[in-house]
């Protein structure tokens, strides 16, 4: 891991949560933390930002392995979001309920420059958990759309 990657997890990751606008705070710091492994192409940064097992860690490294092995790389993520809701927050654990969209990343490769086309919102559960100083996700749980939930239901002409 390079010393700048290292820095970065250390210090943005390590925001405390203990008022009222520090969860977002957290959120921020471990975005752009997030950002930063992806554009160093640092799989072991990227797996520090998540709690040890977390299968979200598991395929976000996946994603940043398919795009390495391709000879690209991911700069420039900037993400939007709309809504964040805390669920849960104890001095350990941090639950948010966050809809977010990526609004802008490049890729790198062998033919140039390619923008990535801005995502659709999307609403998940993010758990994080205090692991020594820094936060670290261990969960992140798609959301159902509401139109989605209610496509089929018991008395609904929808089924």
């Amino acid at each position: 891991m390079s010393l700048l990657a290292a820095v970065l997890v250390t210090v943005l990751c390590g925001a405390p949560a203990d008022d009222r606008t520090a969860p977002l705070d957290v959120l921020r710091a471990w975005d752009a933390a997030r950002a930063a492994a992806w554009e160093l192409d640092e799989p072991a940064a990227l797996r520090r930002l998540y709690v040890e097992g977390s299968a979200s860690g598991r395929a976000d490294r996946a994603l940043l392995a398919a795009y390495r092995s391709r000879g690209l790389q991911v700069v420039d993520v900037s993400m939007q979001r709309a809504h964040v809701r805390v669920l849960a927050q104890s001095d350990g654990r941090l639950v948010l309920r966050v809809t977010d969209r990526l609004v802008g990343a490049t890729v790198l490769g062998p033919s140039g420059r390619v923008s990535l086309p801005r995502d659709a919102w999307s609403t998940r559960v993010v758990v994080l958990r205090r692991v020594g100083e820094p936060w670290r996700v261990a969960e992140v749980r798609d959301q159902a759309r509401p139109a989605a939930s209610t496509d089929v239901t018991s008395r609904s002409a929808n089924s």
